[in-house]
């Protein structure tokens, strides 16, 4: 997770979408996330780069990205400070990430649980 925020903190958005787990990369193609990313964080945020710090993980059983989604084991959810200082002045980003171990990989993903 931790080379995840290290490529986004460098705006390497094309490398960060690589260590997606494949839902999310069915959510985000991959042309789609790398504009979007930039639009969001670089142009709305007027923000260059962040910093961030990452939690204790916490092993879960078992975890599903989605309500209807199928259930993953070997799931660790960490906690993420993403810190930006940007045109409307300072602020954090606080998100629960998920991290699953697949074929000997490490992906990551987001909750869209309801």
């Amino acid at each position: 997770m931790d080379k995840f925020y290290h490529y986004e903190q460098q705006g390497r958005f094309s490398e960060s979408w690589e260590l997606f787990h494949p839902f999310m990369k069915e959510k985000f193609p991959k042309g789609y996330y790398l504009q979007d990313r930039a639009h969001v964080f670089m142009n709305h945020f007027g923000v260059e780069t962040f910093t961030y710090t990452l939690g204790k993980p916490k092993k879960l059983k078992k975890w599903r990205p989605t309500d209807e989604g199928r259930k993953l084991k070997n799931v660790y959810k960490v906690p993420v400070i993403q810190s930006y200082k940007g045109t409307y002045g300072n602020f954090s980003l606080h998100q629960e990430v998920f991290v699953v171990r697949e074929k000997e990989k490490w992906f990551v993903l987001w909750d869209y649980q309801s």
